[in-house]
């Protein structure tokens, strides 16, 4: 059902399109269905307008014009954002996707990643020159959200998190300032949004620390859903060393060649693997890989870097319907692993995987308290996401995965990452910055008193 959307004053639009060079898109223009809609299909808003934002200075001003006439505030970047956090009802949106522009220095090993970009644009950019560093692992994925909120991926045990590869920033805050964000100048927000999610302001580029990638030993290997297999894969990620990136899924056998028909839709687990080590030692990976248990289908080969981070892409496309829940594990507790096994046998569709991401290795080297996030005690990381076809379907599957999440909590160390959780665990936030949680508040408090960016995992000033 189309509803009204409240006018913004005529006279406001055209001081704003006076002072940004980007499109500004209102309910009455053709475009405002496509200009409003995002990845999350659950999330269907209708704001008032949509600033497409062509560079930082069309971010100052959409930033003052939501901040002077008090209107919600949504900021958006990939539009991956679970919780929706990328639209909103009757505000501002303003839309980073037409900030893409990226910088490799080769000699450095950095990049200059504009606030729109994608883990996609990343990756072409940074290949060229046989680098890469932690991205997610679906490649349409936008930069800012994932890194501020973290960002785990592929090349977390060999490079550490998104954040932590995150050198600099160029930050608009509540009061339209501008500020380079570095460990030497402003270095209390550059550590507040390495981690802290959206609430500080409005990242128009962010500077990331580069690692030698080029081509992996990568893809994805199915095995029956059987407890044994799991135990297997923790001893796996136990043994391997940092090189060997191995995110485990749990679900119904998708529709891919290499998977016979007949395992098409049936329950089972597998093992993405992304090995960056030296290709002398990939048999030694494959036979380790065999050693989990009997394989159902294996697509496993030397591909480019960022290939390994586009296999989920196809599997969820912009329009489904997903509701997240989130936890952390220190190892993998055999409850832990009985509950995937339970929980993944009544799996509601293809698209709804259940991801588990290794966080030990360099992540483990950087302290609680030397970034806004906090869970370096933690194993894994664990994302339970149906996902549907329809918003009826997926309504009725949030008891699925509420359960599926309480059935995980005896075994997980409370909180979660703040990217699986969905719009109504605004009262895990303390959990999930744990000890930072203070600091955390107190500058809310100083940069963003009246709480302007909260479209968010909130962290209430």
């Amino acid at each position: 059902m189309i509803t009204s959307v409240p006018a913004v004053d005529d006279r406001l639009v055209e001081r704003l399109r006076d002072a940004v060079h980007g499109e500004i898109v209102r309910p009455r223009d053709p475009g405002y269905d496509l200009a409003r809609r995002v990845y999350n299909a659950m999330h269907d808003k209708r704001p008032a307008l949509v600033v497409r934002a062509a560079d930082a200075g069309d971010v100052v001003a959409t930033v003052g014009l939501a901040r002077e006439e008090g209107l919600p505030l949504a900021v958006r970047g990939g539009s991956h954002s679970v919780a929706g956090y990328g639209t909103c009802d009757d505000g501002v949106v303003l839309d980073l996707g037409g900030m893409r522009g990226i910088r490799v220095d080769p000699d450095a090993r950095t990049a200059r990643v504009e606030g729109g970009a994608t883990w996609a644009d990343v990756n072409h950019a940074t290949h060229a020159f046989g680098l890469a560093t932690t991205g997610g692992i679906v490649s349409t994925t936008g930069v800012g959200g994932l890194t501020t909120g973290g960002g785990m991926g592929h090349l977390s045990r060999r490079c550490g998190l998104a954040c932590d590869n995150l050198e600099s920033v160029d930050l608009v805050t509540a009061d339209g300032s501008l500020l380079t964000c570095t460990p030497e100048r402003n270095a209390d927000l550059l550590w507040a949004v390495r981690g802290g999610g959206g609430n500080f302001g409005v990242v128009t580029s962010f500077s990331f620390r580069l690692h030698p990638v080029a081509d992996i030993l990568g893809g994805a290997t199915f095995y029956p859903l059987d407890t044994e297999v799991l135990r297997r894969y923790r001893e796996l990620v136990a043994d391997s060393s940092e090189n060997l990136g191995s995110v485990l899924v749990v679900g119904l056998g998708p529709p891919v060649p290499f998977l016979p028909a007949h395992w098409h839709g049936r329950p089972l687990c597998g093992v993405v693997t992304c090995f960056s080590g030296p290709g002398e030692e990939d048999d030694e990976i494959r036979a380790r890989l065999a050693a989990l248990g009997p394989i159902l289908g294996q697509h496993v080969d030397r591909i480019p870097y960022p290939v390994v981070n586009t296999l989920f892409d196809e599997l969820v496309p912009a329009g489904l319907f997903h509701y997240w829940k989130g936890s952390f594990t220190r190892g993998l507790p055999d409850g832990a692993l009985e509950t995937f096994a339970e929980y993944g046998a009544t799996t509601p569709s293809v698209q709804s995987v259940t991801v588990v991401f290794p966080l030990d290795g360099a992540c483990h080297r950087v302290a609680p308290q030397d970034t806004a996030f906090s869970f370096r005690d933690a194993d894994y990381s664990v994302a339970l996401s149906p996902t549907l076809a329809t918003a009826e379907d997926c309504e009725a599957h949030k008891p699925w995965v509420r359960a599926f999440h309480r059935a995980l909590e005896p075994h997980s160390l409370g909180g979660g990452y703040v990217n699986f959780m969905d719009g109504d665990d605004q009262d895990r936030v303390a959990a999930n910055y744990r000890d930072n949680h203070a600091r955390l508040t107190a500058l809310k408090r100083r940069y963003d008193p009246g709480n302007l960016f909260r479209l968010n995992h909130n962290i209430a000033p």
